[in-house]
């Protein structure tokens, strides 16, 4: 059911750009009522008309404040697809930014990546989404090793996904008007479909760890 989300209002932004630096205490307190409505509320109401569109989308969460004031300038939440495998969405004065991440790997996730890397078919494929992805405009980081693993010769044509410990393709959506209405749900899906091959991959062959 579509039309819970209307996009964040545009008093959102002022409600942010007064949290700007170190807020007080005080400030924060004065805010905080407004910070929830303009601006967590909105992402809570997107997200769940994502996981309208699509049931692997269900498993989400939307971060409250904690104490930091980074946390009440940028409003994060997550939707898990698998063990340590996410897609991260951040609303803030810079507009909307998205990013498909397999981090902080359980114990054993990261040999099951590199032998999936390694073989030379899930390998290959690993390099062409993430070739694809990068054409797309994401930035591709993560933990990198200086170099390759032990156990792997130096001129593996993939060394580069070999020193990987996680791996993360992020970019920004935009600040444009579209975030202030209903079709900021369409942007979020047509960007979680940029990255739907990569993260599918990656729950293959790395979720099963623990």
């Amino acid at each position: 059911m579509r039309g819970l989300f209307t996009g964040w209002p545009e008093q959102a932004m002022d409600v942010l750009w007064q949290l700007q630096g170190e807020p007080t205490h005080a400030t924060r307190e004065r805010y905080r009522a407004d910070r929830e409505r303009l601006v967590r509320q909105p992402m809570i109401a997107l997200l769940n008309e994502v996981a309208d569109t699509d049931p692997r989308y269900e498993d989400f969460s939307v971060w409250h404040y904690r104490t930091d004031s980074w946390w009440w300038q940028h409003q994060g939440a997550v939707i898990r697809l698998g063990r340590k495998i996410e897609i991260g969405l951040r609303f803030a004065l810079d507009g909307l930014r998205i990013q498909g991440a397999w981090w902080y790997p359980d114990p054993g996730q990261v040999d099951m990546f590199r032998k999936a890397v390694a073989a030379e078919g899930s390998g290959r494929e690993l390099s062409a989404i993430v070739e694809d992805v990068r054409k797309k405009g994401y930035d591709i980081s993560g933990d990198v090793m200086k170099r390759p693993p032990r156990g792997h010769p130096t001129d593996h044509s993939r060394t580069k996904l070999l020193r990987h410990r996680s791996l993360i393709a992020a970019r920004p959506l935009g600040c444009e008007e579209w975030l202030h209405t209903p079709e900021a749900v369409d942007r979020v899906l047509s960007a979680a479909a940029d990255l739907d091959a990569l993260l599918m991959w990656l729950v293959r062959h790395v979720k099963g760890a623990a």
